[in-house]
């Protein structure tokens, strides 16, 4: 079958590994390890995505976290250049293993390592206090996100309105991605933000409305500015990003029409962390209109 279709690809699944020696990571901590094991499977998931994006396929599971990104690439097709890094790393993930196992590294830890953590710019406890504006209300709301459990994947938080627990939790990957486990009734972007942002780069991803309760909105975004910033007292490696894209249609007793709604604005983030500094979204789509700006951050409280 696949002889009469032009244009046919190789499945992820067959792309054999590129030869890596483990004697490359010999002599290497189980925790250096472990990071960089990390970091081979989210530049393996960003690729995945990145050719499932382009060929419209929507079949990579978005809020996938960096530990379980095997079973997705299964559903990309790469070729080319992808399928050369896909091999690239493919091999170096066997490397890793191959070197944890030799040295009798069991399982990865749960909890984020300590010289990871204190790298953050905030500490488990401490809460964000964003102001936001959203669905084109013209009265502000206090947003809070406290810091709860620093993972060796994640950070999870969570979410207060006007001093109030919600009792939901807000999680993202460590380069700041909204996961989709947990979420949480805020609008979110999943395979959006990269760890190596830099001025110029290209981004596409997606955004998801308040607790998945609408489609999500496709949308393509540029690193437009980067550079040091003091934002509510606190230190920030900042990264700027212009979005562009399409929303899904306004309800029905907003809009006459049955097409998708544009959708533009911007995001500013931290580079070291992918935390939120700042978000405006505009749209006819009140679901995708909103206005988020970090004020201030709070110590822990014993």
């Amino acid at each position: 079958m696949c002889g009469l279709q032009a244009g046919c690809a190789t499945r992820a699944s067959g792309v054999a590994p590129k030869p890596t020696d483990p004697a490359a990571y010999a002599g290497w901590s189980c925790d250096r390890l472990f990071d960089e094991t990390d970091a081979v499977q989210q530049r393996a998931a960003d690729v995945a995505y990145a050719v499932d994006a382009r060929a419209g396929n929507n079949m990579i599971a978005l809020g996938l976290g960096v530990m379980v990104f095997w079973p997705a690439l299964l559903a990309m097709r790469p070729d080319g250049e992808e399928a050369q890094q896909l091999a690239e790393l493919k091999g170096r993930f066997e490397a890793l293993r191959t070197v944890a196992d030799a040295q009798h590294c069991g399982n990865a830890p749960t909890a984020m390592a300590a010289r990871r953590a204190q790298a953050l710019p905030v500490a488990l406890g401490e809460r964000l206090v964003y102001e936001e504006r959203s669905g084109g209300q013209a009265a502000p709301h206090l947003l809070g996100l406290q810091v709860a459990a620093l993972r060796r994947d994640r950070i999870e938080y969570r979410v207060e309105f006007d001093g109030r627990a919600t009792g939901a939790t807000w999680q993202q990957d460590l380069v700041g991605n909204t996961l989709a486990d947990g979420p949480a009734p805020l609008i979110g972007w999943r395979r959006l933000l990269r760890g190596d942002l830099a001025l110029g780069q290209v981004l596409t991803g997606e955004l998801a409305a308040a607790g998945e309760r609408v489609a999500r909105a496709r949308v393509r975004g540029q690193v437009v500015a980067t550079g040091p910033q003091t934002i509510a007292g606190r230190n920030f490696d900042v990264a700027v990003i212009e979005l562009f894209g399409d929303a899904p249609p306004a309800p029905p007793a907003l809009s006459e029409s049955a097409s998708g709604a544009r959708l533009d604005g911007v995001m500013a983030v931290d580079r070291a962390s992918g935390m939120l500094l700042r978000l405006e979204l505009r749209s006819a789509n009140p679901d995708f209109a909103l206005r988020r700006r970090l004020l201030r951050v709070e110590p822990a409280t014993p």
